[in-house]
């Protein structure tokens, strides 16, 4: 299907009223923030950051050592950043989907399928154990195709996965239609274990509950400015104070680095968000979707969709924007642009919703990088260690992650610390002007090749080539 670039004025009608604002954030049991750190401090183990990588660290490392003290120290309010902007899709795979990581680590695919759907598990068994209230559903997912040509693309991808025990089930057209229905759906990928959906913000707050009640202590509105190492331990530096650490973990992800070398590797690029009113009755009986499946559709640009537990849809994606310098701040979190974009392509997809209206819009970073999965390091003689580059898939990843940043700060031989993918690093961006300039011929050549039943030009051949593997 041709997602039209000129909205309707059915897409400009269901925009009016509506609120820039995080849905997801935008709630009365929003926990107050933590008090800033003011003065010094001192931890065994300091963690900056307080979205899904940095809670997790702090929440694990508190668990394998209870006396071990942790400190994490967030520059804003807990989920504030991508963690609470997401779509909630907590996806098993820690590679950005099977085939990009059987690109890269093919050897190591066996292992990290394991290790991925073990990570979900665990975090699922987390939320049990806190008791943590966020809507975590075991929906599964659809990939589904809107053009002919991406029929074969998702039989390849089952047919792939097969030999590694991977479930992925192909849809007709009515199949998927029975679950979810457009007149667009011709036909479908269904992965029923591999992803589950979250209200990521409850998660979030859940989680911070989890650290406070662990032991962890957490300050918020306490942004880092800057960090060095002195002999045996880190000096941090915040607004209103300084903290000395032991060790130290970097969870900053798509904001701005406090190492150096990391603005080589990350670049934030800008994703949107609209989230409709709640349907009524009649609504869902025109579309179905009983089965709240998450659904993305197959394009390289793409859109991921998901429902709510208060009735509503979600619906993201299709525009990546980077700003040149590696723009990050609020002033991007807004796009009438793309919302206008995103309003138009929802009609598009459900004909049938004409007249509704969308509640709340909003934007956030994502942190990318060259291969579309996470990266990890260390620095400061093994004191400081990071993971940053999810790409969009960090919700469940982040745990892995978080996870085998511990080892490397504790120097621990893990199964998670001997994979390729730990032990290598990105091909790094280069600098600006040619970074701007390479992402924008890019993303041009990706909206080309959706114009053109996939077919790639000569310059993503060439990043294929180089192994960047830029498809989505």
């Amino acid at each position: 299907m041709f997602f039209s670039s000129t909205p309707s004025p059915a897409a400009l009608r269901a925009l009016e009223g509506t609120a820039r604002s995080v849905y997801w954030l935008d709630r009365p049991e929003r926990p107050a923030a933590t008090p800033e750190l003011v003065g010094s401090e001192q931890a065994d183990l300091v963690v900056v950051g307080g979205g899904f990588t940095g809670l997790w660290t702090a929440l694990l490392a508190k668990q394998a050592d209870p006396e071990r003290s942790v400190l994490l120290v967030e520059g804003g309010r807990i989920a504030e950043g991508a963690t609470g902007r997401n779509g909630g899709f907590v996806s098993a795979s820690l590679t950005h989907g099977f085939g990009n990581g059987l690109d890269r680590w093919p050897d190591d695919m066996p292992a990290l399928l394991r290790l991925g759907h073990e990570n979900l598990d665990a975090i699922e068994a987390t939320i049990a154990h806190f008791g943590i209230e966020c809507d975590f559903l075991r929906s599964g997912e659809l990939d589904v195709a809107v053009e002919p040509h991406q029929l074969a693309g998702i039989s390849a991808a089952a047919e792939e996965a097969r030999p590694f025990g991977e479930d992925l089930r192909l849809l007709s057209a009515d199949d998927v239609r029975a679950r979810v229905d457009s007149p667009s759906f011709l036909g479908g990928l269904l992965d029923p274990k591999g992803v589950a959906l979250v209200d990521p913000a409850r998660l979030a707050w859940g989680l911070r509950r989890a650290c406070i009640d662990s032991g962890v202590i957490v300050r918020e509105r306490t942004p880092v400015t800057r960090i060095e190492q002195r002999e045996d331990h880190m000096v941090l530096t915040t607004r209103r104070g300084s903290i000395r650490a032991h060790r130290l973990a970097l969870a900053t992800n798509a904001y701005p680095p406090l190492l150096k070398r990391l603005q080589h590797y990350v670049v934030p690029v800008y994703d949107y968000v609209l989230m409709t009113e709640p349907l009524t009755d009649r609504q869902w009986s025109g579309i179905g979707w009983s089965g709240r499946e998450g659904v993305s559709d197959a394009g390289n640009q793409f859109h991921y969709y998901r429902t709510t537990d208060d009735g509503r849809i979600l619906w993201g994606g299709y525009d990546a924007v980077y700003h040149r310098g590696n723009g990050f701040g609020p002033r991007f979190e807004h796009s009438q642009e793309s919302y206008e974009r995103l309003a138009g392509h929802f009609l598009q997809t459900f004909p049938s919703l004409d007249g509704i209206r969308f509640s709340h819009a909003w934007g956030g970073a994502i942190d990318t990088c060259s291969r579309f999965s996470a990266f990890w390091g260390t620095a400061n003689d093994g004191m400081t260690a990071y993971v940053a580059g999810y790409t969009g898939l960090g919700v469940g990843a982040s745990r892995f992650g978080a996870a085998t940043m511990l080892d490397l700060l504790d120097g621990r031989p893990t199964v998670r610390t001997e994979l390729e993918m730990v032990r290598t690093k990105p091909v790094p961006f280069p600098p600006e002007p040619m970074r701007s300039w390479a992402i924008g011929l890019t993303t041009s050549s990706i909206r080309r090749a959706d114009e053109n039943e996939g077919r790639r030009d000569i310059w993503l051949r060439t990043l294929d080539r180089l192994g960047l593997g830029f498809d989505s």
